[in-house]
This record gives structure tokens, C-alpha cells and sequence, in this order.
């Protein structure tokens, strides 16, 4: 049975980094916040906008990803790294691909992103 595509992405995040994080990915990035099932644990915090679905889960002993990532594709690059710098997101760029542009910048607790936009 092949796969049939991605249902979420999960990033880890220290206990009580709730609030942080929906600063950064609803007041800062635009996703929306959606309720986590009641029978989950109370922690964490889920998120969807246009295809993605993330989920935030607290780790007790968490350590960001700094290699592994999620890549974010979104319509206006050049806005969301100009609103990233100045809430005081420090961005990368990386080798180009052919037929996008990104940079690569951290969330709150420096889980490594990508931001991609299709040229």
C-alpha cells in the first residue's frame, strides 16, 4: 500500500512554551489555532493553514532540531523574512534550488524552518 501523502508535522517545544509559540506561529506567521482532541494531553498546541496541520508537543526534555526541518511554502517570501527580521528572527539563506527561494530561520526555541517560495 503506497503512502498517500502528509497528514502533519510535529516540532517539540519546552514545557510552558505554549504561549511563545502561538505568538510566533499564529501572531507571526498567520496559522490558525485549532483544538487538540480532548483526550490528548492538555499540553502542546496544534496549528493549521492553507495544506499544513502542526502539532506542537512539549518534550520534558526537549532539544531543538537543528538539522531536521519542516520546509514552509508560502506567496510572499520577501514579506514574511522582512516580519520574521523584525520581530528579531535572525534569517539564513542556503544553497539556491532551481525553481524556488528560501531561507532557512529558527522558531522561538530554535527548531530549525524552511521557507520556501516557487519561483
Amino acid at each position: 500500500m503506497p503512502v498517500l501523502g502528509l497528514d502533519h508535522v510535529q516540532l517539540a517545544i519546552p514545557a510552558g512554551g505554549e504561549d511563545k509559540a502561538r505568538a510566533f506561529w499564529t501572531g507571526l506567521l498567520g496559522l490558525t489555532e485549532v483544538p487538540k482532541p480532548p483526550q490528548l494531553s492538555p499540553s502542546g498546541c496544534w496549528f493549521t493553514g492553507g495544506a499544513l496541520s502542526l502539532h506542537l508537543g512539549v518534550d520534558k526534555d526537549f532539544r531543538p532540531a537543528t538539522k531536521a526541518h519542516p520546509a514552509l511554502l508560502v506567496d510572499d517570501l520577501a514579506d514574511l523574512r522582512a516580519r520574521l527580521e523584525a520581530a528579531g528572527h535572525t534569517t539564513r539563506d542556503d544553497t539556491a534550488i532551481e525553481g524556488y527561494a528560501r531561507f532557512f530561520a529558527d522558531d522561538p526555541f530554535g527548531n530549525r524552518l524552511e521557507f520556501m517560495q516557487r519561483t
